[in-house]
Protein backbone atom coordinates (compact mmCIF):
# COMPACT_ATOMS: atom_id res chain seq x y z
CA UNK A 1 0.00 0.00 0.00
CA UNK A 2 2.83 2.54 0.74
CA UNK A 3 4.18 2.08 -2.87
CA UNK A 4 1.09 2.55 -4.35
CA UNK A 5 0.25 5.41 -2.92
CA UNK A 6 3.87 6.88 -3.47
CA UNK A 7 3.31 6.29 -7.39
CA UNK A 8 0.31 7.93 -7.31
CA UNK A 9 1.67 11.03 -5.62
CA UNK A 10 4.17 10.84 -8.60
CA UNK A 11 2.04 10.89 -10.91
CA UNK A 12 0.01 13.73 -9.52
CA UNK A 13 2.88 15.64 -9.06
CA UNK A 14 4.17 15.23 -12.83
CA UNK A 15 0.43 16.09 -14.03
CA UNK A 16 0.43 19.32 -11.98
CA UNK A 17 3.65 20.52 -13.33
CA UNK A 18 2.97 19.43 -16.75
CA UNK A 19 -0.63 21.89 -15.92
CA UNK A 20 1.52 24.30 -15.15
CA UNK A 21 4.02 24.65 -18.36
CA UNK A 22 0.94 24.12 -20.54
CA UNK A 23 -0.67 26.89 -19.01
CA UNK A 24 2.62 29.07 -18.62
CA UNK A 25 2.75 28.42 -22.74
CA UNK A 26 -0.52 29.23 -23.78
CA UNK A 27 -0.99 32.37 -26.08
CA UNK A 28 -4.50 31.43 -26.87
CA UNK A 29 -5.74 33.91 -24.72
CA UNK A 30 -7.35 31.31 -22.54
CA UNK A 31 -9.91 29.85 -24.66
CA UNK A 32 -11.03 33.72 -25.19
CA UNK A 33 -10.69 35.06 -28.81
CA UNK A 34 -7.68 37.41 -29.49
CA UNK A 35 -7.13 37.36 -32.83
CA UNK A 36 -4.18 35.98 -34.85
CA UNK A 37 -1.15 37.75 -32.91
CA UNK A 38 2.29 39.09 -33.96
CA UNK A 39 0.82 40.36 -36.95
CA UNK A 40 3.52 42.90 -38.80
CA UNK A 41 3.08 46.71 -37.77
CA UNK A 42 0.01 48.13 -39.63
CA UNK A 43 0.88 51.41 -40.18
CA UNK A 44 0.83 53.21 -43.27
CA UNK A 45 4.10 55.91 -44.24
CA UNK A 46 3.19 58.34 -46.64
CA UNK A 47 4.79 57.78 -50.13
CA UNK A 48 7.38 59.93 -50.85
CA UNK A 49 6.09 62.61 -53.05
CA UNK A 50 2.22 62.28 -52.46
CA UNK A 51 0.55 64.09 -50.63
CA UNK A 52 -2.41 62.86 -48.19
CA UNK A 53 -5.97 63.59 -48.83
CA UNK A 54 -8.45 63.16 -46.18
CA UNK A 55 -11.93 61.50 -46.77
CA UNK A 56 -14.92 63.80 -47.14
CA UNK A 57 -17.94 64.79 -49.63
CA UNK A 58 -17.89 67.05 -52.13
CA UNK A 59 -20.63 68.49 -54.97
CA UNK A 60 -19.11 66.96 -58.20
CA UNK A 61 -19.86 68.96 -60.78
CA UNK A 62 -20.56 72.40 -62.47
CA UNK A 63 -19.39 75.78 -60.47
CA UNK A 64 -19.83 78.37 -63.26
CA UNK A 65 -22.37 78.51 -66.40
CA UNK A 66 -21.83 75.76 -69.14
CA UNK A 67 -19.94 78.44 -71.57
CA UNK A 68 -19.28 75.01 -74.19
CA UNK A 69 -22.80 73.85 -73.46
CA UNK A 70 -21.82 70.78 -73.55
CA UNK A 71 -24.47 69.09 -70.96
CA UNK A 72 -22.36 66.72 -70.02
CA UNK A 73 -21.78 67.26 -66.40
CA UNK A 74 -24.82 67.83 -63.27
CA UNK A 75 -24.20 68.69 -59.79
CA UNK A 76 -24.13 65.53 -58.12
CA UNK A 77 -22.33 64.84 -53.90
CA UNK A 78 -19.84 62.50 -54.06
CA UNK A 79 -17.88 60.86 -51.18
CA UNK A 80 -14.77 59.32 -50.78
CA UNK A 81 -12.24 57.40 -48.94
CA UNK A 82 -8.95 58.43 -47.78
CA UNK A 83 -6.35 58.34 -50.64
CA UNK A 84 -2.58 59.57 -51.72
CA UNK A 85 -1.88 61.76 -54.84
CA UNK A 86 1.22 62.63 -56.27
CA UNK A 87 1.82 66.74 -55.44
CA UNK A 88 2.89 66.86 -59.49
CA UNK A 89 2.31 64.95 -62.60
CA UNK A 90 5.35 62.70 -63.39
CA UNK A 91 7.83 64.21 -64.76
CA UNK A 92 10.30 63.10 -67.79
CA UNK A 93 12.88 61.86 -65.45
CA UNK A 94 10.30 59.83 -63.36
CA UNK A 95 9.09 57.79 -66.62
CA UNK A 96 12.60 57.49 -67.90
CA UNK A 97 13.09 55.16 -64.63
CA UNK A 98 10.45 53.23 -66.16
CA UNK A 99 12.02 53.26 -69.62
CA UNK A 100 15.56 52.29 -68.42
CA UNK A 101 13.87 49.31 -66.43
CA UNK A 102 12.23 48.06 -69.13
CA UNK A 103 15.86 48.17 -71.23
CA UNK A 104 17.35 46.52 -68.45
CA UNK A 105 15.15 44.02 -67.95
CA UNK A 106 15.66 43.20 -71.85
CA UNK A 107 19.18 43.42 -71.40
CA UNK A 108 19.31 40.89 -68.25
CA UNK A 109 17.21 38.05 -70.24
CA UNK A 110 19.52 38.62 -73.63
CA UNK A 111 23.03 38.35 -71.52
CA UNK A 112 21.78 34.73 -69.14
CA UNK A 113 22.68 33.01 -72.33
CA UNK A 114 25.89 33.91 -71.59
CA UNK A 115 26.26 33.99 -67.74
CA UNK A 116 23.39 32.73 -66.13
CA UNK A 117 24.13 35.22 -62.75
CA UNK A 118 21.83 37.52 -64.53
CA UNK A 119 19.05 35.42 -63.91
CA UNK A 120 17.47 34.01 -60.48
CA UNK A 121 16.26 30.31 -61.12
CA UNK A 122 15.78 28.83 -58.11
CA UNK A 123 13.30 29.83 -55.12
CA UNK A 124 14.47 30.04 -51.31
CA UNK A 125 13.55 26.33 -51.04
CA UNK A 126 15.19 25.17 -54.06
CA UNK A 127 11.83 24.98 -56.16
CA UNK A 128 12.50 26.10 -59.91
CA UNK A 129 11.30 29.46 -61.24
CA UNK A 130 9.52 29.59 -64.18
CA UNK A 131 9.92 32.25 -65.17
CA UNK A 132 12.85 33.01 -63.92
CA UNK A 133 13.44 36.16 -61.45
CA UNK A 134 15.84 38.93 -63.19
CA UNK A 135 18.91 39.43 -60.54
CA UNK A 136 19.34 43.00 -60.21
CA UNK A 137 22.31 43.11 -58.42
CA UNK A 138 24.10 41.58 -61.42
CA UNK A 139 25.83 44.50 -62.83
CA UNK A 140 25.30 44.89 -66.89
CA UNK A 141 28.75 45.44 -69.21
CA UNK A 142 27.23 47.48 -71.65
CA UNK A 143 30.61 47.72 -73.42
CA UNK A 144 32.05 44.43 -72.80
CA UNK A 145 33.00 42.71 -76.26
CA UNK A 146 31.38 39.73 -75.54
CA UNK A 147 28.18 41.69 -74.09
CA UNK A 148 28.09 44.30 -76.99
CA UNK A 149 27.65 41.74 -79.27
CA UNK A 150 24.70 40.07 -77.58
CA UNK A 151 23.33 43.26 -76.65
CA UNK A 152 23.53 44.48 -80.55
CA UNK A 153 19.69 43.34 -81.37
CA UNK A 154 18.27 45.75 -78.79
CA UNK A 155 20.01 49.10 -80.74
CA UNK A 156 19.12 50.60 -83.97
CA UNK A 157 20.71 48.27 -86.64
CA UNK A 158 22.97 49.96 -88.57
CA UNK A 159 21.07 51.35 -91.64
CA UNK A 160 18.68 53.09 -89.82
CA UNK A 161 21.32 55.32 -87.32
CA UNK A 162 22.14 58.61 -87.81
CA UNK A 163 25.87 59.87 -88.11
CA UNK A 164 27.04 55.96 -86.98
CA UNK A 165 24.64 56.86 -83.41
CA UNK A 166 24.87 53.89 -81.34
CA UNK A 167 20.87 54.00 -79.81
CA UNK A 168 18.93 51.86 -78.01
CA UNK A 169 15.91 51.00 -80.88
CA UNK A 170 12.56 52.31 -78.64
CA UNK A 171 10.65 49.94 -80.64
CA UNK A 172 12.11 47.24 -78.52
CA UNK A 173 10.71 48.60 -75.44
CA UNK A 174 7.70 46.62 -74.52
CA UNK A 175 6.47 46.02 -70.90
CA UNK A 176 4.89 42.94 -70.37
CA UNK A 177 2.38 41.97 -67.43
CA UNK A 178 0.09 40.79 -65.52
CA UNK A 179 -3.10 41.64 -64.22
CA UNK A 180 -6.37 40.09 -62.14
CA UNK A 181 -9.62 41.29 -63.86
CA UNK A 182 -11.30 41.65 -60.40
CA UNK A 183 -14.38 43.20 -62.31
CA UNK A 184 -14.74 40.38 -64.17
CA UNK A 185 -14.29 38.03 -61.09
CA UNK A 186 -16.71 39.53 -59.23
CA UNK A 187 -19.74 38.85 -62.01
CA UNK A 188 -22.14 36.27 -60.30
CA UNK A 189 -22.67 34.25 -63.26
CA UNK A 190 -18.93 33.54 -63.57
CA UNK A 191 -18.09 32.63 -60.03
CA UNK A 192 -17.54 28.90 -60.89
CA UNK A 193 -14.97 30.01 -63.97
CA UNK A 194 -11.15 28.92 -63.02
CA UNK A 195 -8.98 31.59 -61.26
CA UNK A 196 -6.65 31.40 -64.06
CA UNK A 197 -9.21 33.03 -66.84
CA UNK A 198 -9.27 36.14 -64.84
CA UNK A 199 -5.44 36.44 -65.05
CA UNK A 200 -4.94 38.91 -68.35
CA UNK A 201 -2.04 39.65 -70.27
CA UNK A 202 -1.00 42.99 -71.54
CA UNK A 203 1.79 44.32 -73.50
CA UNK A 204 2.66 47.78 -74.22
CA UNK A 205 5.48 50.26 -76.12
CA UNK A 206 6.35 52.61 -72.88
CA UNK A 207 8.75 54.84 -75.24
CA UNK A 208 6.48 58.08 -75.26
CA UNK A 209 5.45 59.25 -78.29
CA UNK A 210 8.01 62.14 -79.11
CA UNK A 211 6.69 62.52 -82.92
CA UNK A 212 3.50 64.01 -81.03
CA UNK A 213 4.73 68.02 -80.79
CA UNK A 214 4.22 67.58 -84.57
CA UNK A 215 1.44 66.21 -85.56
CA UNK A 216 -0.67 67.53 -82.30
CA UNK A 217 0.48 71.04 -83.89
CA UNK A 218 0.60 71.52 -87.88
CA UNK A 219 2.21 73.90 -89.22
CA UNK A 220 4.36 75.11 -86.16
CA UNK A 221 7.88 74.47 -85.56
CA UNK A 222 7.93 72.14 -82.38
CA UNK A 223 10.79 70.37 -83.87
CA UNK A 224 13.03 71.12 -81.23
CA UNK A 225 10.36 69.66 -78.83
CA UNK A 226 10.36 66.30 -80.57
CA UNK A 227 14.24 66.08 -80.57
CA UNK A 228 15.12 67.03 -77.35
CA UNK A 229 12.06 66.80 -74.65
CA UNK A 230 12.35 63.27 -72.69
CA UNK A 231 16.02 62.75 -73.24
CA UNK A 232 17.58 66.30 -72.64
CA UNK A 233 18.55 66.78 -69.03
CA UNK A 234 16.99 70.48 -69.06
CA UNK A 235 13.26 69.20 -69.11
CA UNK A 236 14.19 66.07 -66.32
CA UNK A 237 11.44 67.91 -63.93
CA UNK A 238 8.74 68.74 -67.15
CA UNK A 239 5.93 66.86 -66.95
CA UNK A 240 6.11 63.57 -69.52
CA UNK A 241 3.67 63.61 -72.23
CA UNK A 242 3.08 61.59 -75.38
CA UNK A 243 2.11 59.12 -73.43
CA UNK A 244 -1.02 57.49 -74.04
CA UNK A 245 -3.47 56.08 -71.53
CA UNK A 246 -2.35 52.16 -72.00
CA UNK A 247 1.28 53.50 -71.58
CA UNK A 248 0.16 55.67 -68.27
CA UNK A 249 -1.55 52.67 -66.99
CA UNK A 250 1.03 50.21 -67.50
CA UNK A 251 3.55 52.63 -65.25
CA UNK A 252 0.75 52.53 -62.53
CA UNK A 253 1.51 48.90 -62.40
CA UNK A 254 4.97 48.84 -62.66
CA UNK A 255 5.22 51.50 -59.70
CA UNK A 256 3.10 48.73 -57.35
CA UNK A 257 5.28 45.95 -58.40
CA UNK A 258 8.61 48.27 -58.21
CA UNK A 259 7.63 48.74 -54.62
CA UNK A 260 6.36 45.67 -53.48
CA UNK A 261 8.85 43.92 -54.77
CA UNK A 262 11.08 45.84 -52.40
CA UNK A 263 9.19 45.11 -49.26
CA UNK A 264 8.75 41.50 -49.87
CA UNK A 265 12.31 41.69 -49.69
CA UNK A 266 12.12 43.20 -46.29
CA UNK A 267 9.10 40.73 -45.01
CA UNK A 268 6.97 43.83 -44.94
CA UNK A 269 3.35 44.24 -45.73
CA UNK A 270 2.41 44.66 -49.60
CA UNK A 271 1.22 48.35 -50.59
CA UNK A 272 -2.05 49.64 -51.89
CA UNK A 273 -1.57 49.43 -55.51
CA UNK A 274 -0.33 52.49 -57.46
CA UNK A 275 -3.19 53.77 -60.22
CA UNK A 276 -4.86 56.78 -62.36
CA UNK A 277 -7.08 59.16 -60.38
CA UNK A 278 -11.15 58.60 -60.98
CA UNK A 279 -12.52 61.28 -62.29
CA UNK A 280 -14.44 61.84 -58.63
CA UNK A 281 -11.01 61.70 -57.13
CA UNK A 282 -9.37 64.21 -59.15
CA UNK A 283 -11.57 66.33 -58.81
CA UNK A 284 -12.67 66.09 -55.08
CA UNK A 285 -8.15 66.83 -54.96
CA UNK A 286 -8.22 69.53 -57.01
CA UNK A 287 -10.53 71.67 -55.43
CA UNK A 288 -8.21 71.80 -52.39
CA UNK A 289 -11.35 71.78 -49.79
CA UNK A 290 -12.53 74.54 -51.32
CA UNK A 291 -16.13 73.41 -52.50
CA UNK A 292 -17.99 74.99 -55.29
CA UNK A 293 -15.23 77.40 -56.65
CA UNK A 294 -14.26 77.16 -60.09
CA UNK A 295 -10.79 77.04 -60.29
CA UNK A 296 -7.98 74.99 -57.56
CA UNK A 297 -6.96 78.11 -56.33
CA UNK A 298 -10.74 78.88 -54.87
CA UNK A 299 -12.16 82.05 -56.77
CA UNK A 300 -13.32 82.48 -60.23
CA UNK A 301 -10.45 84.43 -62.08
CA UNK A 302 -7.24 82.98 -63.11
CA UNK A 303 -4.65 86.02 -61.66
CA UNK A 304 -3.80 86.70 -58.09
CA UNK A 305 -4.25 89.96 -56.16
CA UNK A 306 -0.86 91.44 -58.25
CA UNK A 307 -2.06 90.90 -61.57
CA UNK A 308 -0.12 87.39 -62.10
CA UNK A 309 -1.89 84.61 -63.67
CA UNK A 310 -2.03 81.38 -61.02
CA UNK A 311 -1.11 78.76 -63.97
CA UNK A 312 0.33 78.20 -67.66
CA UNK A 313 -2.44 78.00 -69.88
CA UNK A 314 -3.43 80.17 -73.41
CA UNK A 315 -4.81 83.35 -71.40
CA UNK A 316 -5.88 86.40 -72.56
CA UNK A 317 -6.62 86.17 -76.84
CA UNK A 318 -3.78 83.67 -77.24
CA UNK A 319 -0.65 84.84 -75.55
CA UNK A 320 1.00 82.02 -74.39
CA UNK A 321 3.31 83.32 -72.93
CA UNK A 322 1.55 85.98 -70.64
CA UNK A 323 1.68 83.85 -67.78
CA UNK A 324 5.05 83.11 -68.60
CA UNK A 325 5.33 80.30 -70.07
CA UNK A 326 5.43 78.89 -73.98
CA UNK A 327 4.68 75.18 -73.96
CA UNK A 328 5.36 73.05 -70.93
CA UNK A 329 7.12 74.44 -68.22
CA UNK A 330 8.92 72.55 -64.86
CA UNK A 331 6.49 70.92 -62.27
CA UNK A 332 5.81 72.68 -59.58
CA UNK A 333 6.31 76.64 -60.70
CA UNK A 334 2.96 77.78 -59.92
CA UNK A 335 1.30 77.83 -56.02
CA UNK A 336 -0.10 74.58 -54.97
CA UNK A 337 -3.82 74.38 -53.86
CA UNK A 338 -5.01 73.86 -50.26
CA UNK A 339 -4.24 69.91 -50.26
CA UNK A 340 -0.12 71.32 -51.62
CA UNK A 341 -0.82 69.46 -55.37
CA UNK A 342 0.55 71.77 -58.00
CA UNK A 343 -0.75 72.04 -61.17
CA UNK A 344 -4.10 70.94 -61.05
CA UNK A 345 -5.03 73.39 -63.79
CA UNK A 346 -2.60 73.79 -66.60
CA UNK A 347 0.53 72.45 -67.36
CA UNK A 348 -0.62 69.32 -68.98
CA UNK A 349 -4.23 67.55 -69.01
CA UNK A 350 -4.42 64.62 -67.16
CA UNK A 351 -5.49 60.93 -67.47
CA UNK A 352 -8.39 59.70 -65.32
CA UNK A 353 -8.59 56.13 -65.21
CA UNK A 354 -12.28 56.20 -66.48
CA UNK A 355 -14.16 55.84 -69.52
CA UNK A 356 -15.86 58.73 -70.48
CA UNK A 357 -19.62 58.89 -71.39
CA UNK A 358 -21.75 61.45 -71.51
CA UNK A 359 -24.31 60.53 -69.19
CA UNK A 360 -21.64 59.27 -66.44
CA UNK A 361 -22.87 61.54 -63.67
CA UNK A 362 -26.31 60.10 -64.06
CA UNK A 363 -25.67 57.04 -63.61
CA UNK A 364 -22.80 56.79 -61.75
CA UNK A 365 -22.52 55.47 -58.23
CA UNK A 366 -22.55 58.56 -55.03
CA UNK A 367 -19.83 56.84 -53.59
CA UNK A 368 -16.74 57.39 -55.73
CA UNK A 369 -17.77 57.12 -59.10
CA UNK A 370 -16.20 54.76 -61.09
CA UNK A 371 -16.50 53.79 -64.80
CA UNK A 372 -13.79 51.57 -65.69
CA UNK A 373 -13.25 49.20 -68.93
CA UNK A 374 -10.26 48.17 -70.51
CA UNK A 375 -11.18 48.53 -73.92
CA UNK A 376 -10.63 45.66 -76.67
CA UNK A 377 -9.90 46.19 -80.10
CA UNK A 378 -12.98 44.52 -81.05
CA UNK A 379 -14.83 46.75 -78.43
CA UNK A 380 -16.94 49.92 -79.55
CA UNK A 381 -15.51 52.96 -80.20
CA UNK A 382 -16.87 54.68 -77.32
CA UNK A 383 -15.75 52.31 -74.70
CA UNK A 384 -11.75 53.73 -76.06
CA UNK A 385 -12.43 57.11 -74.58
CA UNK A 386 -10.62 57.93 -71.54
CA UNK A 387 -11.81 61.13 -69.37
CA UNK A 388 -9.05 63.77 -69.03
CA UNK A 389 -8.78 66.82 -66.80
CA UNK A 390 -7.24 69.96 -65.58
CA UNK A 391 -6.75 72.17 -68.91
CA UNK A 392 -2.98 72.28 -70.71
CA UNK A 393 -0.62 74.80 -71.97
CA UNK A 394 -2.66 75.12 -74.67
CA UNK A 395 -6.07 75.35 -73.39
CA UNK A 396 -8.66 78.60 -72.50
CA UNK A 397 -9.32 79.24 -69.13
CA UNK A 398 -12.51 77.20 -69.38
CA UNK A 399 -10.73 74.07 -69.43
CA UNK A 400 -8.90 74.76 -66.70
CA UNK A 401 -11.92 74.55 -64.34
CA UNK A 402 -12.03 71.69 -61.91
CA UNK A 403 -15.52 70.41 -63.44
CA UNK A 404 -14.69 70.91 -66.78
CA UNK A 405 -14.60 67.59 -68.64
CA UNK A 406 -13.10 66.28 -71.79
CA UNK A 407 -11.84 62.86 -73.52
CA UNK A 408 -9.71 61.17 -75.57
CA UNK A 409 -8.56 57.67 -77.07
CA UNK A 410 -6.95 55.29 -74.41
CA UNK A 411 -4.21 54.72 -77.60
CA UNK A 412 -3.92 58.47 -78.61
CA UNK A 413 -0.44 59.86 -77.38
CA UNK A 414 -0.78 64.00 -77.07
CA UNK A 415 1.86 66.75 -76.30
CA UNK A 416 -0.25 68.27 -74.09
CA UNK A 417 -1.46 65.63 -72.12
CA UNK A 418 0.52 63.35 -68.86
CA UNK A 419 -0.80 62.24 -65.56
CA UNK A 420 -0.09 61.59 -62.27
CA UNK A 421 -1.26 58.48 -59.46
CA UNK A 422 -2.81 57.81 -56.76
CA UNK A 423 -3.00 55.47 -54.28
CA UNK A 424 -5.81 54.75 -51.73
CA UNK A 425 -5.23 54.30 -47.94
CA UNK A 426 -5.87 51.29 -46.24
CA UNK A 427 -8.21 52.52 -43.28
CA UNK A 428 -10.13 55.26 -42.49
CA UNK A 429 -7.70 58.04 -41.07
CA UNK A 430 -4.16 58.41 -40.20
CA UNK A 431 -4.43 59.33 -36.77
CA UNK A 432 -6.21 55.69 -36.27
CA UNK A 433 -3.73 54.38 -33.55
CA UNK A 434 -1.29 52.92 -35.93
CA UNK A 435 2.15 52.33 -34.51
CA UNK A 436 4.43 55.13 -35.78
CA UNK A 437 7.18 52.95 -37.94
CA UNK A 438 7.97 53.68 -40.93
CA UNK A 439 7.47 50.64 -43.37
CA UNK A 440 9.71 52.60 -46.62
Amino acid sequence: MVIKSGINMKRLLFIASLVIIVTSCDRSGRGHLTGVQNRPDGFYADPPGMVYIPMGSFNMGPSDQDIAYSQNAISKTISLPAFYMDETEITNNQYRQFVYWVRDSLAHMLLADINEDHLIMEDQYGGFLDPPLINWRQRIRWEGEEEREILEELFLPEHERFFRRREIDSRQLIYRYHIIDINRAARRSERNTPRNEFVMEYETHVYPDTLAWIHDFSYAYNEPMTQYYFWHPTYDHYPVVGVNWSQARAFTIWRTNFLNNYLASRSSPFAQEFRLPTEAEWEYAARGGLDLNPYPWGGPYTRNMDGCFLANFKPLRGNYVADGGFQTIIVGHYPPNDYGLYDMAGNVSEWTINAWDESFYIFGHDMNMHYHYEAQPDDPITLKRKAIRGGSWKDVGFMLQVSTRAYEYQDTAKSYIGFRCVQTYPGRDRGDGRRASNVY
